[in-house]
């Protein structure tokens, strides 16, 4: 490993001069700098970064926490978030936490022993007003940025977040508008605030179009393709006689689509459905989806610019992004025999 030493005898300077040309002193001539920035780069020269977070308090490391690479939805924002911290000189520590709360306090624990300078979280929600690891971290005052809405054991943190339940308000009034009058709902997590969020928005479009609120409409999914299509069949089971539904998002619209199709249903002469978020496969998926688009990617800008404004001393603040209705072939009126 090529050391400052080795960089410094073959420039024929002191140690103390490469240093400061490396850390951009003022005092060194810029003839001087480029030279032995040049030799420098020959030689293979890396930084030790431990010695310089050691110098400067800062470890240019951000931790990032999420339910794992694999989701459709946090993908572009660990993209999004890692090209910015890279062009201000900073990595990125990656942890998943598979939605597990023991696993999550174990990843930040782990994140939080490296000195990083910030922490991305993605929460896992739970419906306790509080956790010890949003306890501890509200004590060690580490700038964190939550990648999704607060709740109450996390509501002390900057977030960034789509407005979701105006963005599920549309979706209902858009199915109303087509002559929709029983609506099922596939709910998520009951302790997400955002699938709170988006129940809200299914409820009130009801309530504003004069329609009753009918419990038996609504089933309990979850988040995932799996979630859906058990919904879905339960749902039919049931015989509520919904003419269309509205899925808490695109993977659980998706899974109900699934079941409707291998059931002989069509999609949306017999039954209408709307997800939420727009994935890139709901354009591409058997019967291209309609949804709202989540902008996944600005969100991971967001969060990161966040970040830095509070690495820059500033304070934290949450930031909220409207959601666009997206329509497409899985929505229309209510077929003739219905």
């Amino acid at each position: 490993m090529i050391r400052l030493k080795d960089v410094a005898e073959r420039a024929g300077v002191s140690v103390m001069t490469v240093s400061k040309v490396l850390r951009d002193a003022p005092d060194i001539s810029v003839q001087t700098k480029n030279r032995i920035r040049q030799l420098a780069d020959e030689m293979g020269y890396v930084p030790d970064a431990l010695a310089q977070g050691l110098r400067t308090r800062t470890t240019k490391l951000l931790g990032l926490v999420i339910s794992a690479a694999t989701n459709p939805v946090t993908a572009p924002m660990i993209l999004a978030i890692e090209e910015h911290a890279h062009e201000l000189g900073y990595d990125v520590m990656l942890a998943h936490t598979l939605n597990d709360p023991d696993r999550e306090e174990m990843c930040v624990r782990k994140i939080l022993a490296r000195r990083v300078d910030g922490l991305f979280l993605a929460p896992v929600y739970r419906l306790a007003p509080t956790a010890p690891i949003y306890e501890e971290l509200k004590r060690c005052g580490t700038p964190v940025v939550l990648l999704g809405p607060t709740a109450p054991f996390c509501e002390p943190f900057s977030s960034v977040e789509t407005d979701d339940r105006p963005a599920s308000h549309a979706l209902g009034k858009h199915l109303i508008e087509l002559g929709h009058k029983r609506i099922a709902f596939l709910a998520g997590p009951p302790a997400a605030p955002w699938a709170q969020a988006r129940r809200a928005g299914y409820h009130q479009a009801l309530r504003d179009a004069g329609l009753k609120d009918d419990d038996n409409l609504i089933f309990a999914a979850g988040s995932t393709f799996e979630d859906g299509q058990k919904a879905a069949l339960q749902m039919l089971n049931e015989d509520v006689m919904a003419t269309a539904v509205q899925a808490v998002n695109d993977l659980v619209a998706m899974g109900a689509v699934a079941v409707f199709l291998k059931q002989g249903l069509r999609i949306p002469e017999d039954i209408a459905v709307v997800g939420f978020g727009n994935l890139p496969t709901s354009e591409h998926f058997r019967v291209p989806l309609t949804t709202v688009g989540q902008p996944y990617y600005r969100l991971g800008m967001a969060a990161a610019e966040t970040m830095f404004e509070m690495l820059r001393g500033g304070k934290p603040r949450t930031k909220t992004f409207p959601v666009e209705l997206i329509v497409r072939a899985s929505s229309g009126p209510p077929g003739a025999q219905n």
